[in-house]
């Protein structure tokens, strides 16, 4: 297999009070993991500053998501240089504040690249409570390397992996595949990288979602973690015929709330359904064999906020009767919604309902030109309703310029003519967009059906729209290409597809 190679390559208003828009915020934290990460960073004179300055920033962002502490995720980092250095032991940073500042503020040592010497380092360092390493965790080692060293690696690495480390290899540098393969552990496809140092953000999740299968293997973990729910997962300890386990939960601020669920020694995961959103709640996993002792495992499991809809409503597609509505998000644990609409001002309102896994519907037999306030209200199985409000106006009937024609009235400048729109228009705007030369709009009364169009370039193709304006929006405008011949000043147009 050839190395693995990675490449760079309408309307919305809120009228509900308190309630706004879920944003884009910063990843969830990951806390139900343990294990130590050794990170071997090459800090040779083979590196230049601005590698080893881009290979810092990623190592942050691999890692940054990990809750840390002794029960947690801990790492270090060894330099590979003429002699081996530690930069700090495990145990030493345990929160992201300083764990991210002792990371910014690692420098390169320069050297020789002495890999198979840092290998044998760490091979000491990683399995040393001297050094900050806890027995009976996963240990994970991360090789960030530009592919060259200048003495053997293959028996130090294979010592590493015989004593239970799970290596992974990034190369930023033309390595051997065969040997990094080698080296790597096994499937090389999923532990082995190669990658130029500016793409090293691409493969961060995906490498980090392998070293959270390593971290998460052994232990109760949870995962698909919504506002209400979470799936536990935990090695197979029991079998059918052996025991059974006892799963206790209760919220971190309320442990007279614990809840307890007993399953089959067969099992090794289960959904926990009806909780709190943005709770922290504390797991324990109890198996009872009829064989052996077995420790209780533990976690910590936050649920997320909970999701709220509609939290956006849109309006299209506005015609003289009727509009499109629209919401988002759409949720599973919505019933039904209601869409309850009425002209502004006034008293009158009426009712659509609306199958809880639809998120739009038309409003009709509506009158022209008119604004309305629709609200749509999900109502969620739990009895629960939310709401949100948004304006809507439909169009003056027969809203639409007509029979838009040009004439030429000398060099350079054409006028553009129009057929009144219907309805009580309250003016007119032109917008002339030339092919060279700057955009104009000119807006005039109602009475006016004729504009001016002035400074068009010989040999042009200029866009000229003319829409009519009305009390609560505008109505449709009609769009033509018309074109100033080079030397004539002769136009011709024709209407725009």
């Amino acid at each position: 297999m050839l190395a693995k190679a990675v490449f760079s390559l309408g309307l919305w208003l809120r009228f509900a009070a308190g309630q706004s828009t879920p944003g884009r915020g910063p990843q969830l934290p990951i806390s139900n993991s343990e294990g130590d990460i050794l990170f071997l960073l090459d800090s040779s004179g083979s590196v230049s500053y601005y590698e080893f300055s881009k290979v810092k920033e990623f190592m942050w962002d691999l890692v940054h998501p990990f809750t840390f502490g002794p029960k947690d995720v801990q790492t270090s980092i060894i330099h590979i240089s003429t002699t081996p250095t530690m930069e700090f032991p495990f145990d030493q940073y345990l929160s992201r504040e300083t764990l991210h500042k002792a990371i910014q503020g690692t420098q390169q040592l320069m050297g020789d690249t002495n890999t198979g010497k840092a290998l044998s380092y760490a091979k000491e360092k990683l399995f040393s409570d001297g050094a900050g390493a806890r027995p009976d965790v996963p240990k994970v080692l991360v090789w960030v390397t530009d592919g060259f060293s200048t003495d053997d690696i293959s028996e130090p690495m294979q010592l590493l992996k015989d004593m239970g480390a799970m290596v992974f290899i990034v190369s930023t540098g033309r390595g051997n595949y065969l040997e990094l393969s080698a080296a790597a552990s096994q499937p090389p496809e999923k532990h082995l990288h190669f990658v130029d140092v500016d793409d090293l953000p691409i493969i961060t999740k995906e490498l980090r979602d392998a070293i959270l299968d390593v971290i998460q293997a052994n232990r109760l973990h949870a995962v698909d973690i919504t506002s209400s729910s979470f799936h536990l997962m935990w090695p197979q300890l029991l079998s059918q015929e052996t025991g059974y386990y006892t799963i206790e939960y209760a919220p971190t601020d309320y442990p007279a709330r614990k809840r307890t669920k007993q399953v089959s020694g067969a099992h090794t995961s289960l959904i926990l359904s009806n909780l709190a959103p943005e709770t922290t709640y504390e797991v324990a996993l109890i198996p009872e064999s009829n064989i052996h002792y077995f420790p209780p495992q533990t976690t910590r499991v936050t649920t997320l906020a909970e999701e709220i809809t509609p939290a956006q409503v849109f309006i299209s597609e506005s015609g003289p009767h009727s509009f499109h509505v629209s919401w988002a998000p759409t949720l599973d644990s919505v019933l039904g919604y209601q869409i309850l609409y009425g002209p502004l001002p006034g008293n009158s309102v009426k009712l659509l309902e609306v199958d809880g896994r639809s998120n739009s519907t038309v409003v009709e037999n509506l009158a022209p030109n008119t604004t309305y306030l629709v609200t749509v209200t999900a109502t969620y199985r739990s009895g629960k309703e939310k709401s949100l409000s948004a304006k809507a106006c439909t169009q003056e009937e027969g809203s639409k310029v007509r029979h838009l024609r040009f004439e030429d009235m000398g060099p350079n400048t054409l006028k553009a003519s129009w057929d009144a729109a219907d309805g009580k228009v309250q003016g007119y705007r032109v917008r002339c967009r030339r092919q060279t030369g700057p955009t104009s709009v000119i807006s005039v009364s109602p009475q006016v059906h004729s504009v001016l169009l002035t400074d068009l370039a010989s040999g042009t193709t200029n866009k000229v729209c003319v829409k009519p304006m009305y009390k609560n929006q505008p109505g449709k405008g009609l769009c033509r290409m018309v074109h100033v011949q080079p030397e004539a000043q002769e136009y011709k147009h024709r209407q725009r597809a």
